[in-house]
């Protein structure tokens, strides 16, 4: 079974914003939400359209201090943007869902919940180092008002995606289990080799440790904005553990600080992979930074082609 997930929410917006506007701002595509909810609708309608079954709501990049800091907004506001994203992903629903060929009724809403790297602007959710100097209750803290206002506003599940350090993904589990232990939620890690997570765990033993501390809430565990061909190798690492993998790559292009992405001409597309990585038990696929709406039509058309079964059941 594979459950076809949207790819990068900031790549497919660039149809519909300017891209220097975004890429300057350290709200990066989250400050759609004010300033142009019709792009970001438009943005989950590309997806839906290209076939996927999953969106993720645009909020990434998105925290209550980080729209009080960069909109000048109060909490409550930034708490109602937030809920905002996922009106925007309902209507898209509603929308587009049903024009599809075939039909795709069963499209559901992830509530995306970045690491807390990803506030600090540095890129430091692909090193996770901010680990060692913020408590668990700090963490806990700072995730709790978005994940509040994203189940309020009625996620189906929750993504918890680009996390470096698997202490970040277990706090993050223990307070769903505690605080929302009606919600599901995926976990997702990046990582900076074949083995390891960002922040040098054994990326086996970071998949291990999330299904001890909260199994019954996880619909799975995987990677998110890894290279391409680190994805064979890292579900090859974690083979034999009883947990649906979760896979969502980058483009495999190159980010350079000051340069931005590099070396498309080199790259596959994210479809040559999906045969493999369906058959090391990849259950939920998707693309992150660089990949696009014809990236996701590409692996629609191919998972139709081949008969692979396709189903939102498990979620």
């Amino acid at each position: 079974m594979v459950v076809l997930l949207d790819g990068s929410f900031a790549t497919q917006i660039k149809k519909y914003v300017d891209e220097k506007e975004m890429t300057n701002s350290p709200l990066w595509s989250s400050q759609y939400l004010s300033t142009d909810p019709n792009a970001v609708l438009n943005t989950h309608c590309d997806y839906i359209n290209a076939g996927c079954q999953v969106i993720s709501t645009n909020t990434y990049q998105a925290s209550v201090e980080g729209f009080q800091k960069h909109l000048g907004v109060d909490v409550e506001s930034g708490l109602a943007l937030i809920r905002q994203a996922v009106t925007l992903a309902k209507q898209a629903v509603v929308k587009c869902a049903s024009s599809t060929n075939p039909p795709r009724q069963q499209v559901m809403i992830a509530g995306s919940v970045g690491p807390y790297g990803a506030c600090l602007h540095d890129g430091s959710e692909y090193r996770g180092e901010y680990i060692e100097d913020v408590t668990a209750q700090q963490l806990r803290d700072w995730h709790r008002p978005r994940i509040t206002a994203l189940v309020a506003a009625g996620v189906d599940l929750l993504a918890v995606e680009t996390i470096p350090a698997v202490q970040e993904a277990v706090i993050v589990l223990n307070l769903l289990r505690e605080e929302f232990s009606d919600v599901k939620a995926w976990v997702s890690f990046t990582c900076k080799d074949k083995v390891h997570t960002s922040h040098g765990e054994p990326f086996h033993e970071a998949v291990l440790q999330c299904c001890q501390t909260n199994r019954s809430q996880l619909v799975a565990v995987g990677v998110n904005c890894v290279a391409p061909a680190q994805v064979s190798s890292l579900l090859t690492s974690v083979q034999g553990l009883q947990v649906p993998f979760i896979v969502y790559p980058n483009s495999g292009e190159t980010w350079t600080p000051g340069v931005g992405w590099t070396n498309k001409e080199a790259c596959l597309p994210l479809v040559h992979y999906l045969p493999e990585w369906v058959s090391l038990g990849a259950q939920y696929i998707g693309g992150c930074c660089q990949t696009d709406a014809e990236d996701i039509r590409q692996c629609r058309e191919f998972i139709d082609k081949h008969d692979i079964r396709s189903s939102t059941s498990g979620l």
